[in-house]
């Protein structure tokens, strides 16, 4: 066997950036759940022989994130999730993509509010 599909899923990694648009949105921070799922090839140099090198490494990943997410500010949900989308699929083995980003307490009178694209 020399290559299988592989899911890498980042889960609920919580985060706090600057997000909306209203005046009281733009100065203070507010806190984003981020879900991840990366579908890529997984080749044999890192499934039979363990090499490091030949995995898709999601600590990097998820690190740009958190970098990107922290030092942001974002008006829309929808730019977020589109940059954050941008950086899961940078790597030549990636053949799917998913970003879900949930920003709690957006509606009164709800959990969250979310946006997913899909690459």
């Amino acid at each position: 066997m020399s290559v299988t599909n592989a899911i890498i899923r980042i889960s609920n990694l919580r985060l706090r950036t600057y997000i909306g648009f209203n005046p009281e949105e733009r100065t203070k921070q507010q806190d984003v759940v981020i879900n991840v799922e990366i579908h890529h090839r997984a080749a044999a140099p890192a499934l039979e022989r363990d090499e490091v090198g030949a995995a898709l490494d999601y600590k990097v990943i998820s690190k740009a994130i958190i970098a990107h997410v922290e030092e942001g500010s974002f008006l829309l949900l929808e730019k977020l999730v589109h940059d954050l989308l941008g950086i899961c699929t940078a790597h030549h083995s990636v053949s799917k993509a998913s970003v879900t980003v949930d920003k709690p307490h957006a509606l009164r009178f709800a959990d969250s509010v979310s946006l997913t694209l899909e690459w």
